[in-house]
């Protein structure tokens, strides 16, 4: 991690950890919703948080033990208030935020081998594992591609840690067929690939293997359109397509374009897609 970006998590962790303690001072459940509004909490954890998963995280571990501390006196203060909106609410956020603090010091104390340790421990919670698993996917270590392709290959595996492993697959060149393979699998269950689709077919993107060719062929007529560029399987194959051959080819979405309209859409969608290839999306999984 340069000094700048450990900077900036350092400061956004100890801004974090001086919110929670406004909300440890709140008296009543009235005034602990108005320090979390006034904080802005919602915002401030998570990228907090999403800065502290980064790799050489080493120098965040004061900062994380102290956000770690203040996050399950909060949970503790939280759950004595007698509110059905915090009940509902805030407790289970406040939690999705521990687990996520605790799998970053994880990391920050024992690195790569300490988060392999909480995935594999299946007595831990399952938002803590996850975090660490996603933790790993952001790191990509040399050597665990193993681990993400048990997770793309096991059907049934649940879809949070699936959708992880998919997108560290990008960083791992030669195993574009996994994807392929994953992608026939769910392509029936309607669910399953609104949500992993666009992670599948986007790693894909970035590896730019030609073993994918096939299926981006396919789906520049039987994939799903939508308003979304990021969501739209047919754009994406439209871009992909022309990055593996050089050439714009016919698809369902465009048939009545002119060819200038269609390049100037794939020139701008192909600059989205280059602005997001290193993005990895957290999910919700409590």
């Amino acid at each position: 991690m340069s000094s700048l970006v450990q900077m900036e998590a350092l400061r956004a962790l100890y801004r974090l950890a001086g919110a929670l303690e406004q909300l440890l001072g709140a008296p009543d459940a009235a005034r602990f919703e108005e320090a979390w509004e006034a904080a802005s909490l919602d915002r401030l954890a998570w990228e907090a948080l999403g800065l502290a998963r980064r790799a050489d995280a080493e120098g965040l571990e004061p900062a994380l033990h102290q956000v770690d501390r203040r996050l399950l006196a909060v949970l503790e203060r939280c759950r004595a208030l007698p509110d059905p909106h915090l009940v509902t609410f805030r407790v289970p956020e406040l939690e999705r935020w521990q687990h996520a603090a605790a799998a970053a010091l994880v990391g920050a104390r024992w690195g790569v081998a300490g988060l392999r340790t909480v995935i594999a421990d299946t007595a831990a919670p399952f938002g803590r594992r996850y975090f660490a698993f996603l933790a790993l996917a952001e790191r990509h270590p040399d050597g665990a591609w193993p681990l993400f392709e048990r997770y793309l290959v096991t059907p049934g595996a649940h879809h949070a840690f699936v959708a992880a492993a998919v997108e560290a697959a990008r960083y791992y060149p030669g195993h574009s067929d996994v994807l392929v393979r994953l992608f026939d699998r769910i392509r029936r269950d309607q669910l399953l690939r609104r949500f992993l689709a666009p992670k599948i077919l986007e790693s894909l993107y970035v590896l730019s293997e030609a073993s994918s060719l096939p299926l981006f062929e396919e789906l520049l007529v039987t994939g799903h359109t939508d308003p979304d560029v990021d969501r739209c399987e047919v754009t994406r194959a439209l871009v992909a397509v022309r990055r593996l051959t050089g050439r714009v080819a016919e698809s369902s979405k465009f048939a009545e374009r002119d060819a200038a309209t269609v390049r100037r859409t794939l020139d701008d969608a192909e600059r989205r897609f280059e602005d997001t290839r290193d993005r990895i999306v957290p999910v919700v999984v409590i």
